[in-house]
């Protein structure tokens, strides 16, 4: 994201006549008055450090970066209201080293976003471990059928989608750092009740209430740790955020390995314990987000925590790199809610509509090979405990690819073709699963959907750049809602692919997996044109402007967010 700006020129030194002392003083503007800033680095990938060292700059120099407060003129246009709930650390004559802004990152990382990945580690284990317990015969219990698993999982999606938009108004009134421990508890309550599952009724209801309790999570944290990460930042953070998925599937597989041994005792199912034991961590750690989570960089004192996470100095470094990097975070405080006509406007914001539409259709490819890996182990002869453990090798692979292509996307700076990889990574593999039949080797098969499943997972390169592409954080809030319901909606497309009677290759499936596919490609590259199209008529408008134009469109201007003509979309 470029946002353009005029540079005015500084004020030349003057001289003025002091009567007291008889003699000629001179004097100085007031952008020459201000200390030095630093040394404009790169904001490629590679992170904080990396891009340090490829810049040859010393850590004890000045970190500070150029920004629109450096301009008396636009520092006055984008300065921080008063109700912004840092607005007293706010100073644009601060400064500070790379050294110290190191520190801080990585500070914020131990306690905001290593809880974090905790918290979604998780929304894993209670949203997952269904496939889990469809390896210890979970649908013969219930005498339930594959077309019950599906409107299952249609229903949790359904209600997972309805719940992403009032999910974020309420985390905006109420504050993320309180309605993400609260989402926490109560579903965790709903999982480990799954242990008293009776039928076909009791599944559907609570799988469509899991959907609607954790529907919110995913937007809320995003939107909770643009508080504390630069744009810059976010999208690698956001990577290692959906390793903790990852991790929760692999863990998760050794879990149920040894707590589906409990089959039998008590008279209970096996899977019945996985519910309610991985349900009661869930809650255990909700009642623990309480007390972990501070609303924001300069409120994290508390009775439990008198002397809070920062000293004086390190919020201040923290408010003003943020601020700096975008100015627009300042537009709303962190209790302040969204009314509805900001709601239908950003609804209706055109531009990022291409990104909702990729939401919708990306996963389409991968999803019923994923969902459906534990069953089809079981089909190909494996036992409970070779089913759960032959799914760590595509966890492990898809780890991997997660982490190499939101670090890819950083060092090329491009989007389109970091997310890309997943749609032709798939269509090869999709092809080879179609011509598949009865004979094909158990070992041949689970070979090809161990790829299929270990795909390049996008999805956290895709957060970012929505987040990135709606500006401020009046519509960040929302696209992001909007995004996730896409997504979910896609959830429900793929989850009804597979059916029973094309069981069990599948070929009908297939063959739709790849025309979506190959659609999906065709949507990335349009998509990579409607980006830089829109970026270059407004370079064009721009530069055909004089200097005093865009000051006056910059101080009078009613366009928001991604409309103004200075902002320049990721693509």
């Amino acid at each position: 994201m470029t946002t353009i700006l005029p540079i005015l020129k500084q004020s030349p030194q003057r001289e003025s006549y002091d009567a007291d002392k008889g003699e000629l003083i001179s004097t100085i503007s007031f952008t020459e008055q201000k200390p030095p800033l630093g040394v404009l680095v790169d904001n490629g990938g590679g992170g904080l450090w990396g891009r340090l060292k490829k810049s040859n700059v010393d850590p004890d120099s000045v970190a500070t970066q150029p920004s629109v407060f450096d301009d008396p003129f636009t520092c006055e246009i984008y300065r921080p209201p008063l109700q912004y709930e840092n607005a007293h650390r706010f100073d644009p004559d601060a400064r500070w080293t790379w050294r110290e802004e190191k520190f801080l990152v990585r500070k914020i990382d131990w306690r905001v976003m290593l809880w974090a990945g905790i918290m979604f580690f998780a929304l894993d284990l209670d949203r997952n471990n269904i496939s889990q317990a469809n390896t210890d015969n979970f649908l013969t219990d219930l005498r339930m059928t594959t077309n019950d698993y599906n409107l299952g999982n249609s229903l949790f999606r359904i209600a997972f989608l309805i719940a992403e938009l009032p999910s974020q108004l309420v985390s905006k009134r109420v504050g993320p750092d309180v309605w993400i421990p609260a989402q926490m508890v109560v579903w965790s309550v709903v999982a480990l009740c799954q242990f008293w599952l009776n039928g076909r009724a009791s599944f559907l209801l609570t799988r469509f209430l899991l959907g609607f309790l954790q529907g919110g999570f995913i937007p809320d944290v995003v939107l909770y740790l643009s508080y504390f990460y630069t744009k810059t930042e976010l999208p690698i953070r956001l990577g290692f955020f959906w390793v903790s998925n990852y991790i929760a599937v692999i863990v998760s597989a050794f879990l149920a390995t040894g707590i589906l041994k409990l089959d039998g005792v008590g008279g209970h199912a096996g899977w019945r314990y996985l519910f309610l034991i991985e349900g009661a961590g869930t809650l255990l750690v909700g009642i623990c987000s309480f007390f972990l989570l501070p609303p924001g960089p300069t409120q994290t004192k508390a009775w439990y925590r008198p002397k809070g996470w920062f000293t004086e100095r390190e919020e201040i470094i923290l408010v003003n790199r943020i601020l700096r990097d975008d100015p627009s975070k300042s537009d709303m405080h962190n209790r302040q809610g969204l009314s509805v006509p900001a709601i239908w406007k950003a609804l209706r914001d055109w531009r990022m509509w291409p990104l909702y539409i990729l939401g919708l259709t990306h996963m389409i490819p991968v999803g019923p090979p994923q969902n459906y890996l534990t069953l089809s182990l079981r089909n190909l002869g494996f036992n409970t405990t070779q089913s759960n453990l032959l799914t760590i090798p595509s966890s492990v692979l898809g780890l991997l690819m997660l982490l190499f292509c939101v670090y890819l996307s950083e060092i090329i700076d491009s989007r389109v073709f970091a997310t890309i990889i997943l749609q032709l990574w798939a269509l090869p593999l999709l092809i080879a699963l179609y011509t598949f039949n009865s004979q094909t080797s158990q070992w041949v098969y689970y070979a090809v959907v161990t790829l299929i499943t270990g795909f390049p997972y996008v999805h956290p390169i895709q957060v970012g750049w929505a987040s990135r592409n709606s500006y401020s954080v009046r519509t960040r809030t929302i696209s992001a809602s909007v995004y996730n319901m896409f997504v979910q909606a896609g959830a429900v497309v793929y989850a009804n692919i597979y059916r029973t009677k094309d069981a069990p290759l599948y070929k009908h499936g297939n063959r739709a997996l790849i025309a979506i596919c190959s659609m999906n490609i065709v949507l990335y590259i349009l998509t990579y044109f409607f980006y830089k199209h829109l970026n270059k008529r407004r370079d064009r408008i721009w530069s055909s402007w004089s200097k005093e134009r865009q000051q006056e469109y910059l101080e009078t201007t009613k366009d928001e967010g991604n409309q103004r003509l200075d902002f320049r979309f990721a693509y």
